[in-house]
């Protein structure tokens, strides 16, 4: 494949077929009268394709505000492809062209963006992730297994040596990873080489009890210099992961944090909702993780299930295979998917046989840290958890005999009814 495609779920008061077209010219080279700079032999060599079109059904009425006007509102599927000589391996140019200014046209009342298919010219010229799944259980000493992790809480509030002493109770009780909230960046309340200073200081001192360190990520989202900044210190630091939100840092400030990162980088997709909730504009999460991967994220959050948050299960576990899945045809860039969101010992089989492997990490807070025993026995009835899914035991069954995840099933069992 030598072109970049992108499929569209697209509603129109003009016809599937004539808003492509529309779509293909916006998102190239047209505009609303063809230019006599606009030669056959120049839409030949740059314009977008319409490579397919499918109706699938009408309305009477539009799903969004739209100018125009119509009786019948026809829906349906669309490709557009485009040669890849227009923007080359640049994941900004990338996003401007398969979702720019589509999603204002007057010829649309929806448009969602479902997928992209990579060509792997593209994918070989972007870095990917640096560590993914291998290198992240290599740091965190998790052979086998999902990986288990919390989040600090409360969000913010807390001083540089609260949050440290809390990290070093989790890992002296077994946690695999911890990370700072998305609301916990560099503020003169908690600053960000403080909070990192004297939380490696406590890791450090809690693997000289347990023999593994556990992994930390540090939210360094920030003007671009300053994360530049921010590594150098983690680094020093002896520091394992660094976290970034994504959707305040943009592609590129994903991409310089990954040519500048000697650490996995931490994916937060905190303000997704903004761009996916809506079933009739946006952007599906299989389409944009592919570039997020290319820029180099290593872990990707895809919510959780029966999770605090609207998304269906199934709408999770379709991201968190996306995030396993090659990004292009000779190329995997493999990530590691993060479950999180009112996470607890449930949830954990349901995950994993839904995903069908265990190189999953599942954070969770709540889950952990109200267990009735405290956070360590909560931390252990995830992992007997996972071992009950591993060994196709029913997870009540296996509680029978493990006091830690009998208590968490009691004291969570409001969680199986929110799926």
């Amino acid at each position: 494949m030598t072109r970049l495609q992108a499929t569209y779920q697209i509603e129109s008061p003009v016809g599937v077929a004539r808003a492509a077209e529309v779509i293909a010219g916006e998102q190239s080279t047209g505009t609303f009268v063809r230019l006599a700079s606009e030669t056959d032999d120049l839409r030949a060599r740059s314009a977008a394709r319409v490579e397919a079109v499918e109706v699938t059904g009408a309305s009477d009425h539009p799903a969004l505000p739209c100018r125009l006007k119509a009786a019948r509102y026809e829906q349906g599927r669309i490709t557009l492809s485009w040669p890849v000589d227009t923007f080359g391996p640049s994941l900004p140019n990338i996003l401007a062209t398969v979702a720019g200014n589509l999603f204002e046209l007057a010829e649309v009342s929806a448009i969602r963006l479902l997928s992209l298919d990579i060509p792997d010219s593209i994918a070989a010229a972007c870095p990917g992730p640096q560590f993914g799944v291998a290198g992240t259980r290599a740091l965190a000493g998790v052979d086998a297994g999902p990986m288990i992790g919390t989040i600090v809480k409360p969000s913010v509030g807390l001083s540089a040596a609260q949050t440290a002493t809390l990290a070093g109770d989790l890992a002296r009780a077994g946690i695999d990873f911890i990370k700072d909230d998305e609301l916990q960046g560099n503020g003169p309340a908690c600053p960000l080489p403080d909070r990192a200073r004297l939380v490696m200081q406590a890791l450090d001192a809690a693997a000289q009890a347990t023999g593994r360190k556990a992994m930390y990520a540090s939210n360094i989202t920030d003007e671009i210099t300053q994360m530049w900044r921010h590594l150098e210190l983690l680094e020093r630091l002896g520091a394992t992961c660094a976290m970034v939100s994504l959707n305040s840092i943009g592609l590129a400030g994903l991409r310089a944090v990954r040519d500048r990162s000697p650490l996995p980088i931490h994916a937060h997709r905190n303000g997704w909702g903004l761009m996916s909730r809506s079933p009739h504009i946006g952007i599906a999460y299989p389409a944009m993780q592919k570039l997020w991967r290319l820029a180099g994220a290593d872990h990707l959050h895809v919510n959780g299930l029966a999770s605090k948050f609207t998304e269906p299960d199934a709408v999770v576990i379709e991201a968190a295979r996306s995030v396993q899945a090659p990004v292009s045809g000779s190329h995997a860039h493999a990530a590691l998917p993060v479950f999180s969101s009112g996470q607890t010992p449930w949830q954990v089989g349901p995950t994993l046989a839904a995903l069908g492997n265990d190189d999953a990490l599942i954070c969770a807070g709540g889950g952990i840290m109200s267990h009735p025993g405290g956070p360590a026995a909560g931390i252990t009835a995830f992992r007997q958890a996972a071992v009950a899914q591993a060994a196709g035991v029913d997870v009540r069954t296996h509680a029978a005999d493990h006091p830690e995840l009998a208590s968490a099933l009691d004291a969570f069992q409001g969680a199986v009814s929110r799926s």
